[in-house]
Order: C-alpha cells, then structure tokens, then sequence
C-alpha cells in the first residue's frame, strides 16, 4: 500500500464522496514531504468522523511538534503523555465552566460525539512549529471548514488563526488562544464550554 493511499484509508468514505478532487490533492501534498509528523496513520484521523455526525468544530492551528505528541486530533495527545500548556490551560477552563476535571489529554471521547478537533495544517516538521505552513494545507482545509459551517456545525474559535475561519460560521463562539501568552487576556473566565453547548441540541459531554 503506497504512502497516500495507507493515510486515506482512515477518512470516512462520505469525506471522499464529496471531496475526492481535494482529498486526491491532500494525498498528494503528503507524498512530497520527507519526514512528517504525525505519523502516516494518523495525518487523517479527524476525517474518520462521518460530516454527517460533526457537531462543533475546534480549530487548531498545526499539529505538535514533539516527536510523540502529535495526534491528527488538534489539541489531542495520548493518553499517557504529559499534557501540553495550551491542552492544561483548557481544562482548568473546562472545570472552571463545568466543574468537568479532565487528567488524560486523548481528546477521542470529543471526537465520538462529534467534536470536530482540525488543525488548519495537517503535517509539521519534527521539532518546528508551522514548518509546513503555505505548501497547501490551508487551501485544503478551509474548504473543509467552510463546508461544515455551512452545514449547521457551531464552532469553538481559540485565538487568532482560528478566528479567520469565523465567516464561515453562524453558531459560533469566539474566545483568546489557550496557549500561556494569551490564556490571561480573554481565554480563562470565558466559559466556551457552557456557550456551545447552549447552542447544541444536544450538549457535548466534555
């Protein structure tokens, strides 16, 4: 099985049906790199959720650069590894909104019940943030975004980058990134959690 059709094997067929031009195109931007993270099987993983079942969309900016992190679930890590500041300053949040205390970083459990963790680049260099920013994944991903804010999903904006998708959304709420330099500007005390839910049918269990 070559490179790119190992990691479309994990989209779910309905993404394929109707993107098969840009999820052709994805593949093909994944079979020029070199080295990557994540690893190959899991460059797609957000995909592996029906459109029909996605709810809330939570976009990240680019995968974690530490070689281990990286998920395909923006903001995800395993479960057993320590959890990263912006993830940690999320859920001191999440308590404070809901009182839910969170310890393991696998945000999949969000995932089953339609949470919709993309990053707006999928792949990133070993050890350097945003090392594939501008080589398509953007273009590739903001389509995705747009399609499913037209589709009814609400989204969970974190900071700057995230808030260029905002057009796309008319449920939507927008709070400061997580990450240590802004959590204190905006981010804690906004209770993101609670303001989703208010916009779902059904709420999200955090």
């Amino acid at each position: 099985m070559d490179v790119t059709t190992r990691a479309l094997s994990r989209v779910h067929p309905d993404w394929i049906a109707l993107f098969p031009d840009d999820f052709e195109t994805a593949g093909k931007i994944l079979n020029s790199l070199q080295e990557y993270l994540p690893e190959i099987d899991r460059v797609f993983r957000v995909f592996e959720t029906s459109p029909k079942e996605v709810k809330v969309v939570i976009v990240g900016q680019d995968p974690y650069p530490t070689p281990g992190d990286a998920t395909g679930l923006a903001f995800s890590v395993d479960r057993e590894i320590r959890l990263p500041k912006s993830l940690a300053n999320i859920f001191i949040e999440l308590k404070s909104d809901l009182g839910i205390e969170r310890t393991s970083g696998d945000l999949s459990d969000w995932q089953s019940q339609g949470v919709f963790l993309i990053n707006r680049v999928l792949t990133t260099a070993p050890g350097v943030s945003l090392a594939h920013k501008n080589i398509g994944w953007e273009k590739f991903t903001e389509k995705i975004i747009a399609y499913l804010g037209s589709n009814g999903a609400v989204a969970l904006l974190m900071g700057a980058s995230a808030q260029e998708m905002s057009k796309y959304f008319d449920k939507k709420v927008v709070v400061s990134h997580p990450s240590p330099l802004s959590a204190y500007r905006g981010f804690f005390g906004s209770k993101p959690f609670s303001a989703v839910n208010a916009l779902l049918v059904k709420p999200i269990n955090w």
